[in-house]
């Protein structure tokens, strides 16, 4: 597996901090693309950087986190080579992999529990995508 790709603003920091536990344990590399603190911080200055290392293949997949999830995933999804989800359940992470091949995990920080995280993350690492038919349409998110 490749360098796993983190950002967070401020709001997320604390489940980032978390998230990068959960990676050392499974013994998972990644680089982390900020922020560093707690301080209010805006998310586009992190999301952005995180964004251009998953297009470059640097990074695979990404995880980022702001307080609802929702500013950070519409600015990942800016880029044409993201297919950023936002899931606070498993079952959205497991169907975000498996019909639209997601390569950014988002997690709103003010909404996801650590233990939430970890079932969170589990399903979006451990579920292929099924291609087939969804990869047609996959195909036709980008805007060329």
């Amino acid at each position: 597996m490749k360098t796993i790709g983190i950002c967070s603003d401020h709001a997320g920091f604390e489940l980032k901090q978390y998230v990068k536990q959960w990676l050392e344990a499974k013994g998972l590399e990644y680089k982390d693309f900020g922020t560093y603190a707690p301080e209010s911080v805006d998310y586009p200055d992190f999301a952005h950087p995180l964004a251009e290392a998953v297009e470059a293949g640097e990074c695979y997949p990404g995880i980022a986190i702001c307080g609802s999830g929702n500013g950070i995933n519409m600015t990942l999804n800016k880029h044409q080579g993201i297919r950023a989800a936002l899931c606070w359940r498993a079952d959205i992470a497991e169907l975000a992999r498996q019909h639209n091949d997601a390569n950014v995990l988002v997690m709103p920080g003010r909404f996801v529990t650590n233990h939430e995280a970890d079932t969170i993350l589990h399903k979006f690492f451990n579920t292929p995508f099924e291609g087939g038919r969804h990869q047609r349409r996959v195909e036709k998110i980008p805007v060329r």
